[in-house]
């Protein structure tokens, strides 16, 4: 059985992040997207901020993930993943469930949800 489209689109998102390729990541962003990061309380709003935030202080961090499993159907995915984020010589190996909207080909909102919040809210402070 072929894989949904959604689900393929978010492996390669996750293929993007793995081989710092911001700007395969960028592409499959709708310009208005949502982007709902851990411990931040506003979502980054629109591609250009998105792009903006890959390109400065994210731009710091090595994240390599594996992907557990993916379920997708025409309008959400949701990506189980475990990654590891590098950081001045610092690691941190954490799961999150990477919940997706996408329309047309194009994520229009991502919100993540993890195994220690905490954790992750110290490691990128």
């Amino acid at each position: 059985m072929e894989e949904h489209p959604n689900a393929a689109l978010a492996r390669r998102a996750m293929d993007a992040v793995n081989n710092g390729d911001i700007m395969s990541l960028v592409d499959i962003l709708d310009d208005d997207v949502e982007w709902h990061e851990i411990g931040r309380d506003e979502p980054i709003r629109g591609k250009a901020a998105l792009g903006e935030r890959f390109m400065g202080e994210a731009s710091e961090i090595e994240f390599k993930g594996k992907v557990h499993d993916v379920v997708a159907n025409d309008d959400h995915t949701i990506a189980l993943l475990e990654t590891t984020a590098t950081r001045g010589g610092r690691s941190l190996t954490y799961r999150t469930a990477e919940i997706m909207h996408i329309r047309d080909g194009k994520v229009t909102a991502r919100w993540a949800f993890s195994d220690d919040t905490g954790a992750i809210n110290e490691f990128f402070a």
